[in-house]
């Protein structure tokens, strides 16, 4: 079992940053975020691997240069920066676990945190 707990999201204008964290009680192969806007599917937007490619990173293209993902071992921690935030970015953002990399690629996620809200204003 993994337990995820995600924490930062927040009210900001358009343009501004907001820095997310998703406490993991371990880290598995692969880790991501995902979010999810009213009336619109859940988006996989980035995901890096632990083991095997490790270090590497994926960013969808709606996020791609803006977002930054990393991984924080001394605090235990998946973090999402977002800068230049933009309305479209508005979601439920949630953490995400796998241990199988091959799982990962397909965007197929054994373990979620129960998300953390973002609205941007214009």
């Amino acid at each position: 079992q993994v337990q995820l707990v995600e924490s930062g999201g927040g009210s900001v204008q358009a343009g501004g940053s907001l820095r997310l964290s998703c406490a993991a009680s371990r880290f598995t192969a692969c880790m991501g975020w995902f979010r999810q806007a009213p009336g619109k599917e859940r988006e996989g937007i980035t995901r890096i691997y632990t083991i095997g490619a490790g270090g590497n990173t994926f960013y969808a293209d709606s996020v791609k240069g803006r977002f930054t993902i990393s991984r924080n071992s001394a605090k235990s921690t998946l973090d999402l920066q977002m800068n230049s935030l933009k309305p479209e970015d508005t979601a439920m953002y949630y953490c995400a676990a796998e241990s199988s990399s091959s799982n990962c690629r397909r965007g197929i996620y054994t373990y979620w945190g129960q998300g953390t809200q973002v609205t941007v204003s214009s």
